[in-house]
């Protein structure tokens, strides 16, 4: 249920941009992001901090668009997203010594510390990447442009998650999984003790 309600907004701006103009599904996507917040805080009872962010930059971006009708802004808003998630996990690390990847699923997964900081650079150089290729589009192509790639570039977390998970299953997996040739800690009884001769009739 959770995973649906992610693509409603983007494919109601898409919906909405297609059928009228950049304007009207800006305040579509505004509206349909609220919505998809009030449901998903009814369910879980809060917010995460990208959700929480998410929906800030929304509505900041999204009025900006709407009251000076210009749709550079909309079009920019998840590089800011992108780029703030990245040096927030890249100033954790480096500046704070922790890594905030961890701080928000280690109760989830029980993984090493070094597999922890290689996730962590993993997602703020996809963050970074994400950035980088949403900025290059809005300003390199026409907004019609941006818009499909606004629905076809879900290829690439859709990749990227499914290649952490099976990184991730690799490591619980073989944190998890009995050494070979290793012997049980308590071998099975036996209803004889084959240290004593047998009873004799």
């Amino acid at each position: 249920m959770k995973a649906l309600l992610d693509f409603v907004p983007i494919l109601l701006f898409f919906g909405a941009y297609k059928l009228t103009d950049i304007y009207i599904a800006t305040g579509v996507l505004m509206a349909a992001t609220c919505v998809q917040m009030a449901v998903i805080y009814a369910m879980e009872r809060k917010l995460q901090t990208m959700q929480k962010a998410t929906l800030v930059l929304i509505l900041a971006f999204g009025a900006l668009t709407l009251g000076l009708h210009d749709d550079r802004f909309i079009k920019w808003k998840p590089t800011v997203l992108y780029t703030a998630m990245a040096l927030l996990l890249l100033g954790g690390q480096w500046l704070m010594r922790r890594n905030f990847l961890h701080v928000l699923l280690g109760k989830q997964l029980a993984l090493p510390p070094a597999v922890w900081t290689r996730l962590n650079y993993s997602w703020a150089l996809y963050f970074l990447f994400m950035g980088a290729l949403n900025a290059y589009v809005a300003v390199a192509y026409s907004t019609e442009a941006w818009m499909d790639f606004k629905i076809w570039g879900y290829v690439f977390p859709i990749a990227f998650i499914l290649a952490q998970g099976l990184y991730v299953s690799r490591h619980m997996s073989g944190s998890q999984a009995e050494p070979a040739g290793h012997a049980p800690s308590h071998p099975p009884s036996h209803d004889q003790d084959d240290s004593q001769p047998p009873r004799q009739p």
